[in-house]
């Protein structure tokens, strides 16, 4: 049925609807969800946070995950890996957001992911953790290793006046 005259008549419709619904059961961040107990993060990052002084801050188990949406799924920035998280249900349920929350703004991501991981070994470890934990799923194939040695030009201003 047609509903010619009000373009509308889907979009403004109010539903109740899990996002758990929404993402396919077959989607790689669900598998990824199953096998991968992020918790053990936050006892790497516990000297990084205060909990009685200043704002709240962004959960150390999402400035991990963000970054493994952008290498997963090939996006090339964290501005527009900040984007997609925006309008995608899936990126926003393995983050834990609902559909209100507000993603944080790439500026915020990067402030608290350098200050967070200052020490270069606490990322190493959650690295190597979540590394291990996707071999032992079988999420990782050991058999073939691939070394891309691709060349990408740098998306820079081309039009920038130079002194010469």
């Amino acid at each position: 049925m047609f509903h010619k005259e009000n373009p509308n008549y889907n979009r403004n419709q109010v539903g109740f609807y899990s996002l758990d619904e929404l993402v396919p059961k077959d989607h790689l961040l669900r598998q990824i969800d199953e096998a991968i107990d992020f918790s053990f993060i936050y006892d790497l990052v516990k000297d990084s946070y205060c909990v009685d002084n200043g704002r709240p801050s962004l959960d150390p188990v999402m400035l991990v995950k963000i970054p493994m949406i952008q290498c997963l799924f090939g996006i090339r920035s964290m501005r527009q890996t900040i984007k997609e998280i925006d309008v995608n249900v899936a990126y926003r349920w393995f983050l834990g957001l609902t559909l209100e929350d507000k993603v944080p703004h790439f500026t915020t991501y990067g402030k608290n992911y350098s200050r967070r991981f200052q020490d270069k070994q606490v990322i190493e470890a959650i690295f190597s953790h979540i590394l291990g934990l996707c071999l032992n799923a079988g999420l990782i194939d050991p058999t073939e290793i691939f070394v891309d040695g691709t060349h990408i030009k740098a998306a820079a201003n081309t039009h920038k006046y130079i002194n010469q």
